[in-house]
């Protein structure tokens, strides 16, 4: 059986929210957008067992975790990825907002840099997330995609580790 577990407004949960639920987090006024609720910005959805593989070990499973991060006043980035046991292959795709911002960074509430040009609208970044739980978790086609290894060095930067 395929299995579905997101976190999503700092709530673990089996399964994953209705549309509807979580729609006001995307469409909601300019500036009420998101939710920063537990002091987290991040979401995930992920997906386990996909085309028919939910009884295969899990490295030959097909598996698949939309990650969104919401940024006020700038929008939303998203992370589509996908393990493909059956050829074991890793798909790693960026939303794709202005490109000639990569080089802006804003900080995450985690400490991690996140690349201005990867951020699109909430209300784009909305019906990416929708398509996504509505065709249980295929790649979302209403949102233009960048994959990872196509990223020019520097898109996600190391951060320093303190000195000793």
């Amino acid at each position: 059986m395929v299995r579905k577990t997101a976190y999503v407004a700092s709530q673990q949960i089996d399964g994953w929210p209705q549309p509807q639920e979580i729609e006001h987090f995307f469409l909601a006024p300019q500036g009420q957008e998101w939710t920063y609720a537990g002091g987290n910005d991040g979401w995930t959805l992920t997906i386990e067992g996909l085309h028919g593989t939910a009884n295969a070990k899990r490295i030959d499973q097909v598996n698949v975790t939309l990650y969104v991060m919401g940024y006020p006043g700038l929008g939303v980035f998203l992370l589509y990825s996908k393990w493909d046991g059956r050829v074991g292959r890793k798909q790693s795709l960026n939303s794709k907002g202005n490109l000639d911002r990569l080089g802006e960074f804003v900080v995450s509430l985690h400490g991690d840099s996140m690349s201005v040009g990867l951020f699109v609208p909430f209300s784009v970044a909305w019906k990416a997330v929708k398509e996504f739980i509505v065709a249980g978790g295929e790649l979302p086609t209403s949102i233009e995609w960048i994959a990872t290894a196509d990223l020019p060095p520097g898109t996600f930067p190391i951060p320093k580790r303190p000195e000793i």
